[in-house]
């Protein structure tokens, strides 16, 4: 078994072209029926905001596929400790072997997800994408904003959040990270208003994003409603959208914002709505006109994770990374 730590993960994996075409290669195998991916094993801890989530895939042709363990105890930003952690385990699909440990604390979660904002960017925000809002201003925030930076010519930025001191500090970094124009907004509203593309980023359990805050030719990427507790966008705004996208139907329906959706009954029984893979596939249509008003819904999946896992494990065994403990096979 191979051992690798954090810092040679993050030597050899960034938010890159690379991993964005990983992860979207893998939504499109998910939509070809070429993953198998069960539900996700949730645990919460509530009376410390705490959650921990066990996902995986295995992606069909593959040998090995991940197995990831993330948790968030969003009480602990206030302890000045990060919010999240995580680590993957590689199993061999062949025999069933444990073939590697990636030490990542949670970083290679941060890389997919990012990645999979920038691929619903891809396909669902107008190509003149020039004020972008950012609801939310920790670690996923960041990256949400890099990997969008890296699809589309962002020009200016604005961020709303709860803790003054954070949302400070996400100006100067981002400011000075993609050197452009970041300001701080006091009310969501008045960042979401005349905004091209709009991410929201919190674990919020109420909607903060009111519909008629919407406007004609915004694309918005929900990313932080991953469970049956959390909502970010007021249900109303399914009706509002001109598309609306999962990165996987069956978990938004249990785990998104189309929950929500659903429990207000605005989803019809015969409705339908298509997951990312197919707009990678060409199945579906992305935005094809520049007034569409866009929604990709985004619970985060197993596929993401064995994707961006084979894509880290690959590099490192190519630098010579990690240590080998008794028990790999050679």
């Amino acid at each position: 078994m191979w051992i690798f730590r954090e810092e040679e993960i993050r030597r050899v994996v960034g938010l890159d072209g690379d991993a964005i075409a990983a992860v979207e290669k893998g939504f499109a195998c998910l939509a070809e029926d070429g993953v198998t991916m069960p539900p996700i094993l949730r645990v919460d801890i509530p009376e410390h905001e705490g959650e921990v989530d066990v996902k995986t895939a295995v992606i069909h042709g593959e040998s090995l596929f991940a197995i990831k363990i993330s948790s968030g105890f969003f009480a602990n930003a206030r302890l000045g400790l990060p919010t999240g952690n995580g680590m993957m385990i590689l199993v061999n699909a062949v025999n069933g072997r444990m073939e590697a440990v990636l030490m990542d604390n949670g970083y290679l979660t941060d890389v997919r997800t990012g990645a999979a904002g920038a691929v619903a960017a891809r396909y669902l925000a107008k190509q003149e994408t020039d004020t972008v809002t950012v609801i939310g201003a920790g670690t996923q925030a960041r990256f949400q904003v890099k990997a969008l930076a890296q699809v589309r010519n962002v020009k200016r930025l604005r961020v709303a959040g709860r803790d003054s001191s954070r949302v400070e500090r996400f100006v100067r970094e981002m400011e000075q990270e993609l050197d452009i124009l970041v300001t701080a907004a006091v009310h969501a509203e008045e960042a979401v208003r005349g905004s091209d593309v709009v991410i929201t980023c919190t674990p919020a359990s109420h909607p903060m994003i009111k519909t008629d805050w919407l406007e004609p030719g915004v694309h918005v990427t929900a990313m932080g409603s991953d469970a049956e507790h959390k909502q970010e966008l007021e249900a109303q705004v399914y009706r509002r959208a001109d598309i609306w996208v999962c990165d996987s139907v069956d978990q938004c329906a249990r785990l998104g914002e189309l929950r929500s959706v659903r429990e207000a009954g605005l989803l019809a029984e015969n409705a339908h709505v298509p997951d990312l893979g197919s707009l990678v596939l060409g199945r579906e249509n992305g935005r094809v006109r520049e007034e569409q008003i866009t929604v990709c819904d985004l619970t985060g999946t197993g596929v993401q994770d064995t994707a961006i896992a084979l894509l880290a494990y690959r590099r490192l065994r190519e630098v010579g990374a990690g240590i080998q403990v008794e028990g790999a096979i050679q």
